[in-house]
């Protein structure tokens, strides 16, 4: 691969270890990360894996895999494989890197009902990832309170609340990582809040939590 740690390796970088604690949030440095990490710079794969990693490996987990570190590394594997076929802003790109997340998620899933097996919730959560303030909405009411919560609802509605919380998408692009209308997202939204919220004996969920839109 071109240039794995030559010109377009900056010197602050080049030191850059992945056991380092998660990189700070890629924001106008998107563009440039992403032409380094396509032209073949390790450091830009690290700031990728550091940046992304901890929310997929905690996505999947929330929604059921039995070996969500080793399917995160399969994850990037193809994200790294496909980076010459990616063209977009960081939103594109998290939408991407989802969406190979959940390919991957359902082919296992269907893998361990093919065999008989139930899916299952985690008590273990992600601490290399700072909690966004959904994550913090639902927090208060506890961890394995919220996920026993999230664990009732149906599918598609869990889908959705774990990819709005834990990856921290948009509506429009969870609707792309599920293949759905946004419209069709945002009313399993509104159905999945008003089930959580009539499920709280004791406090609620903020209705500016999920604000989009007016839902």
């Amino acid at each position: 691969m071109a240039d794995p740690d030559g010109a377009l390796a900056s010197p602050s970088l080049r030191t850059e270890r992945a056991s380092r604690a998660p990189a700070t949030p890629l924001a106008g440095e998107f563009g440039t990360i992403l032409l380094a990490a396509q032209a073949g710079a390790r450091w830009a794969n690290t700031r990728i894996w550091n940046e992304y990693a901890p929310a997929v490996a905690a996505f999947l987990r929330a929604r059921g895999s039995r070996e969500p570190d080793d399917l995160t590394s399969e994850v990037f594997l193809t994200v790294f494989d496909r980076l010459s076929t990616f063209s977009g802003d960081e939103g594109d790109f998290r939408a991407f890197v989802f969406t190979i997340a959940y390919r991957r998620l359902t082919d296992e899933l269907r893998r361990r009902g093919r065999r008989g097996e139930s899916e299952e919730w985690h008590d273990e959560l992600d601490d290399r990832r700072a909690p966004s303030a959904e994550q913090e909405a639902i927090a208060r009411i506890g961890d394995a309170a919220a996920r026993r919560l999230l664990d009732g609802l149906s599918p598609d509605q869990r889908d959705v609340m774990v990819l709005r919380v834990v990856a921290d998408l948009t509506l429009e692009q969870a609707a792309a990582v599920l293949g759905k209308r946004t419209g069709a997202v945002k009313a399993l939204q509104r159905r999945a809040l008003e089930t959580l919220r009539r499920r709280l004996a004791n406090g609620r969920i903020p209705r500016g939590t999920f604000d989009d839109g007016g839902e």
